[in-house]
């Protein structure tokens, strides 16, 4: 493989879908892969921008295609996968290829693609509190909801350490965060 795989990992709330919005605007000429998703669209969302989203039928049946580099079940009802398809097309051409995905997710892609073809790159914020806040105030979810989310945060802050970076992304302080994140993606790229 010629090109390197950026994955943008973090528990819910720590702004990962922020980051590669930025991301997207600025690098253009990266390769974003879409994920998709059995999750309902959230306001302002579109089919096909970040995700492509899918019934749980057609998940499965993608699965059973091998239509995915990685899939899970998220907060245990949502289908989570990652179209494999242009992201080992992106890796053979030589392309900078970003994606943000779940701990789960992190943890197969890790077994599929070659240690020297990935970066990892964990989206942390400074407190646990402001990391809740944040998902409170991003969508209203029920308090059983919240309580699995609030299980999910403290499994996935344990995994920092299994990642190649750690950036820390300050409430208000995106572009910073995004700046950091991109001199990483420019510092690994130079070592293909």
């Amino acid at each position: 493989m010629k090109g390197k795989l950026f994955i943008i990992v973090g528990p819910s709330g720590s702004g990962k879908s922020s980051v590669l919005h930025k991301l997207m605007e600025l690098k253009p000429n990266y390769v974003y892969p879409l994920s998709a998703t059995t999750r309902p669209m959230r306001e302002g969302e579109k089919d096909g921008d970040i995700y492509h989203f899918m019934t749980k039928e057609e998940f499965k049946k993608g699965i059973k295609e091998d239509m995915f580099l990685e899939w899970a079940i998220v907060h245990q009802d949502n289908y989570y996968g990652l179209i494999k398809g242009p992201i080992m097309k992106g890796l053979k051409e030589g392309k900078t290829i970003i994606r943000e995905v779940d701990i789960q997710g992190f943890d197969s892609i890790r077994k599929k693609i070659a240690p020297e073809d990935l970066v990892t790159i964990f989206v942390t914020v400074p407190n646990k509190e402001e990391l809740i806040e944040r998902i409170i105030s991003r969508a209203t979810i029920s308090l059983d909801e919240l309580e699995k989310r609030k299980k999910s945060m403290h499994r996935e802050f344990n995994r920092a350490k299994d990642c190649d970076y750690m950036v820390e992304n300050k409430e208000g302080k995106l572009e910073e965060t995004v700046k950091k994140v991109m001199k990483i993606i420019e510092d690994e790229t130079k070592k293909v």
